[in-house]
């Protein structure tokens, strides 16, 4: 069986829901139908029967990727993507049987469907993944955008209807961006420059900026962009073209694909789930049985230090499964690498802070210009400020270790850039596995100190830099550092600096997934 992208995430009557890409024969990509799961906190979860199964005409060859809106009586709306008999991609149209049932087991596909087929000009295997609907300006329709591309321009159309049966297609593109091919799995919404609570979707006005995020197809990142929403004119722009959709920055730098937000009403905040797939081979996939999880709920809000950049966090109800917990406070010299006691290390949530000697950094010369964490060659390469961080999932002789490090690299004009990066060079003895280094730049705002948390999970490690200005999911499989081997270390392989660090670490218990007591 193979788990993948979240659909239609929503919270109703006290229940959090997620339905999910799911393949009941396999653990490769097919036969994708709807699964169904619901919780009270977002960490333990009760599966449920699949909402929807693809047995008809227009979604015969899979129910995809979708989204729900919730009408201000409290009617909830499922969009979705069919793929047809003939292969074409088609929107249609769901809804709860009964919304009086808070666990939304039963749901009905509507007669009218398919509502939407590809307008001319789209190909007929690029028209899916419709987001949630938002009120139009006059707040007596909604409107939704649809992915597509034009030749290789990626590119986000917009449907206007008042009964989620018919459309109109609405002139011009909400935006485009040359070069970045077929935009999947869109998300739009608002976000506040001022409060740290989500937004509902229709959300305008002073105070605002509308995030728009696309899944590229081409190389299976997800980027965002931030910038203002004209509803009038049917048009968003970035904020910063060179940070434009498919350019710029990511939600995530490692394996994290097809994400969806929803607004959680009943905590006002917007929450984030992604899809980490596997990096391992396939056959190893279907030996196990299995493919692919989910990531751990994120909330997501406006940088207000940069301007330029969301935030990323876990969720606070993930805090309910720390258990016992370390602290350390230690200054490490150049090439220094410390172990932290701790029972079992295959669980954890640690936060760790790094500050580094500042006289160092002003003395130091010219280092690491155009450093780049994808060919750096990882954390075993030293320079003179950097790397420095920590090891999870190693063994006590490092033969296996991942890295989540910084490095600060200084320019000719003295002018210092930090990179925030995860090296999975060593992370696993295993043959058949990708192994890479991820990473990019982070900002670091003046008077912050270098921050990470990381949550590792076995072969998952969640990692998240200055606040969750930067993240980074990295899968690994390691053979060694497994369950009472594992180890935590910290380290500092730059060559001439001293850094002062200081750590907090828990262990973590395991979420409770089971089958709902029908």
């Amino acid at each position: 069986m193979i788990w993948c992208n979240t659909t239609g995430p929503l919270f109703h009557k006290g229940w959090y829901h997620l339905f999910y890409q799911y393949n009941q024969e396999s653990a490769v990509w097919g036969n994708i139908t709807w699964g169904h799961a619901v919780s009270k906190d977002l960490i333990h979860w009760f599966h449920l029967p699949y909402a929807m199964v693809p047995d008809q005409w227009y979604d015969v060859n899979g129910v995809w990727t979708g989204s729900a809106t919730i009408l201000p009586d409290g009617q909830i709306i499922m969009l979705y993507t069919g793929d047809t008999t003939d292969a074409v991609q088609v929107q249609c149209l769901a809804y709860p049987a009964n919304l009086s049932d808070p666990l939304l087991i039963d749901w009905v596909k509507s007669p009218s469907n398919p509502v939407l087929f590809p307008p001319p000009g789209i190909g007929s295997k690029d028209f899916r993944d419709p987001t949630t609907a938002w009120l139009s300006p006059g707040g007596d329709k909604w409107r939704i955008t649809i992915g597509s591309k034009v030749n290789k321009t990626g590119i986000s159309m917009v449907y206007e209807t008042s009964d989620f049966i018919k459309y109109d297609l609405l002139d011009g593109y909400l935006h485009q961006v040359v070069g970045t091919g077929m935009w999947e799995c869109i998300d739009f919404y608002p976000v506040s420059l001022t409060d740290s609570n989500g937004l509902d979707t229709s959300v305008n006005g002073a105070g605002v900026k509308h995030v728009m995020k696309a899944s590229m197809d081409d190389d299976r990142h997800d980027y965002y962009a931030i910038g203002t929403y004209d509803p009038i004119g049917n048009k968003w722009t970035p904020d910063n073209p060179e940070l434009d959709v498919g350019i710029g920055l990511r939600y995530d730098y490692g394996i994290f694909y097809a994400s969806k937000t929803f607004y959680d009403h009943d905590k006002q905040r917007r929450i984030l789930w992604g899809w980490i797939s596997e990096s391992d081979a396939e056959g190893l996939d279907l030996i196990k049985g299995w493919a692919c999880v989910q990531s751990i709920p994120r909330t997501v809000v406006y940088d207000q230090k940069t301007g330029t950049d969301l935030l990323q966090w876990p969720v606070e109800e993930l805090e309910s499964l720390r258990g016992d917990s370390v602290e350390a406070d230690v200054k490490l010299g150049p090439g220094s690498i410390v172990p932290v006691a701790i029972d079992s290390a295959s669980q954890l949530d640690v936060e760790v802070s790094f500050e580094l000697d500042q006289g160092a950094v002003e003395a130091a010369p010219e280092a690491g210009a155009g450093y780049d964490c994808t060919t750096s060659g990882g954390a075993a390469n030293r320079g003179v400020l950097g790397p420095f961080g920590i090891l999870v999932l190693a063994d006590d002789n490092l033969t296996e270790s991942t890295p989540i490090y910084f490095y600060v690299a200084k320019g000719p004009n003295g002018k210092t850039e930090s990179h925030f990066c995860a090296d999975e060079l060593r992370s696993s003895q295993a043959p058949d596995v990708v192994k890479t280094v991820y990473g990019s730049s982070v900002p670091v705002v003046d008077g912050e100190k270098f921050t990470i948390r990381s949550l590792v999970d076995h072969s998952i490690v969640e990692s998240f830099a200055q606040g969750g200005r930067r993240v980074i999911t990295s899968r690994v499989y390691p053979t060694k550092a497994i369950n009472g081997a594992a180890r935590v270390f910290l380290f500092n392989n730059a060559t001439g600096a001293s850094v002062t660090v200081s750590l907090k670490m828990w262990t973590m218990g395991s979420a409770d997934i089971r089958q709902f007591p029908l």
